[in-house]
């Protein structure tokens, strides 16, 4: 049975998983990360406009996958002219920081499933820009994930310690613990 798209409408769970089937069909195995993590593990708290990807697959056969949908490239990104996400390609591999990662989480949805970050790489890949640019949205969307989730805070600070941003780490931590304070007066 093939399930009608409607692509002004879709949310970014369905379209990672349409995205990640058409993929995978065509051979090429892609892992979600990124903002539209942040997404999926806020509930729509915080919502990212692209979808990022990690693949070791060459441009060109992505092109051709994804044009299986109607999206087309311009410039960095694919986009489809009915849908207001874009998608990219960021990397070949998936690291934060220094860390190599390895493990994965799979989500199921109404288009099949699509591989993306866990709920603890995606608060260290939104850490590591608050780490590395300090950029305060990276930051903010941490916490925002950590407040929905239960996260080991230890392995967190563990790998933090390991990119050497011990001190920022403790920034984080004093931050969350105002936010959790805030949650519970409410």
């Amino acid at each position: 049975m093939k399930t009608t798209v409607n692509w002004k409408t879709i949310k970014t769970k369905e379209l990672a998983a349409l995205i990640y089937q058409q993929l995978k069909k065509d051979g090429i195995d892609a892992v979600l990360v990124g903002g539209s993590c942040v997404t999926i593990y806020s509930n729509n708290k915080y919502v990212s406009q692209d979808l990022d990807y990690a693949s070791h697959a060459d441009n060109i056969e992505i092109k051709n996958s994804l044009a299986k949908l109607g999206f087309v490239r311009r410039g960095k990104y694919f986009i489809h002219p009915d849908c207001e996400f874009l998608i990219d390609f960021v990397a070949s591999s998936v690291a934060i920081g220094e860390e190599i990662i390895r493990n994965f989480n799979k989500m199921k949805t109404k288009h099949g499933v699509f591989k993306l970050l866990t709920v603890e790489d995606c608060v260290k890949d939104r850490l590591a820009s608050f780490f590395h640019w300090n950029d305060r949205q990276g930051l903010e969307q941490a916490i925002t994930v950590c407040l929905d989730h239960k996260i080991n805070i230890k392995k967190i600070h563990s790998w933090a310690k390991g990119e050497n941003h011990d001190k920022k780490f403790l920034q984080f931590e004093e931050e969350l613990k105002k936010a959790k304070a805030l949650i519970r007066k409410r």
